[in-house]
């Protein structure tokens, strides 16, 4: 098992964890419980963590490369073609009225 992601809040972990069991590929999460021993042990050491198989380590990191880019660059604002609200880009559909974002 190979250790491919970790993060300060069981949330993210968590939707990591999600991501790469969507696209097929068997992940644990450890570590979800051992915030208890902050101040006793390292705080990064305490963080939740996403494993994989080592088989399938060199395509979980390519997918969490690929969701870094995407949650970095989320795209210009853009204004809604139904109701004329503005919305920030990483918004797929208007936060006012739900219309999709146009291509």
């Amino acid at each position: 098992m190979k250790k491919v992601y970790a993060a300060p809040d069981s949330l993210r972990a968590g939707h990591v964890l999600n991501l790469l069991q969507q696209s097929g590929i068997e992940a644990q999460m450890r570590n979800l419980y051992l915030g208890g021993g902050v101040g006793d042990l390292p705080v990064n050491e305490c963080w939740p963590e996403v494993w994989v198989d080592d088989a399938d380590e060199m395509r979980a990191l390519a997918l969490l490369a690929e969701l870094s880019q995407v949650e970095a660059a989320p795209g210009p604002a853009w204004t809604c073609p139904n109701c004329g609200e503005c919305n920030e880009g990483q918004f797929t559909e208007c936060w006012r009225c739900g219309t999709q974002r146009p291509e």
